[in-house]
């Protein structure tokens, strides 16, 4: 195995012609670049100098050596200056994780707006929906996470995570076009208490938010599809199979379905965006949570409550 140390004393020594000066600059004595050069040589097998009274030339093997031994230095300098620069926090990779909405509407510009502010940084974009990403995270397999607040949330005292509070999103009506309120502007709760409802899955935030909507509003909705799927759940509501509540922003568009708006207080999901606070002030880390929030505020998300 041939040490790259010893390969530095070659090219100073074909550099700089004598073992004195090699020896100068590599701030060693000439005693030592000697028995590096001697070191070298029985690495290698073969005589690389030839000894000219106080004078040495370096042999066709060596000379041989020494045009890989540039490509090899090279590439030791320029891995010793892209360890510095991820030392540095300036280049490397964030794993982040988010339910499909968040990836179309926050994470996607935010990843093209990345390329041009922080070139050395890559995000590497995981789907999970919100009550996964938190648990990928905290298992160390995301460097961010992208969750909706829920019941099962951690709470947000817990010491292991940063949260940052991205926007609320209100809820929406979805009907069939036949539907008695279709002539409504907004649809009351009660009014659908009499319905077939799709439902998102058991585990699903969404669910437990339209679950405590309905509950608020006096019933028990009458489940009879589920879906995680925002664009089945529309197209199960189109076709006449029942109501549903969703997201303001997950409305599949174009979409059969009727959209009607909810009267004050309108359940909400809150969207956050979540890391382990022993990286909270990794510059990687800070880069996407700047321009994520930036994206949330002034991009998509225009007219709903950022930040609360």
């Amino acid at each position: 195995m041939i040490e790259v140390r010893r390969l530095r004393v070659l090219r100073a020594l074909a550099d700089h012609g004598t073992v004195t000066a090699a020896a100068e600059v590599l701030h060693l004595t000439p005693s030592a670049v000697s028995q590096q050069l001697a070191a070298l040589e029985s690495e290698v097998g073969q005589e690389l100098l030839e000894r000219r009274g106080r004078r040495v030339a370096i042999t066709s093997a060596g000379r041989l050596l020494l045009v890989h031994a540039d490509t090899i230095l090279g590439e030791v300098e320029r891995a010793e200056d892209a360890l510095k620069l991820f030392a540095n926090g300036t280049t490397g990779e964030v794993r982040i994780t988010a339910f499909a909405t968040a990836i179309s509407l926050l994470v996607a510009p935010t990843l093209a707006r990345l390329r041009e502010t922080s070139p050395g940084l890559t995000l590497v974009v995981r789907d999970a929906e919100g009550h996964q990403g938190i648990t990928q995270l905290l298992d160390g397999d995301a460097d961010l996470a992208i969750a909706v607040e829920h019941r099962g949330s951690p709470r947000p005292d817990d010491q292991r995570l940063t949260r940052i509070p991205l926007y609320a999103e209100p809820f929406v009506a979805v009907l069939p076009p036949t539907h008695p309120a279709a002539g409504h502007d907004a649809v009351d709760l009660s009014m659908l208490a009499g319905d077939n409802w799709v439902m998102t899955a058991p585990g699903n935030p969404i669910r437990d938010v339209v679950l405590l909507a309905c509950e608020q509003a006096g019933f028990q909705p009458k489940i009879a599809h589920e879906s995680d799927d925002f664009h089945a759940v529309a197209a199960l509501v189109a076709s006449g199979a029942g109501v549903s509540l969703v997201p303001r922003l997950a409305v599949p568009a174009p979409t059969l379905a009727l959209i009607r708006p909810l009267p004050d207080p309108a359940p909400v999901r809150r969207v956050y965006a979540a890391v382990r606070r022993s990286r909270a002030d990794h510059p990687l880390i800070t880069a996407t949570l700047d321009v994520l929030t930036e994206v949330a505020v002034r991009y998509h998300l225009v007219g709903l409550q950022p930040r609360l």
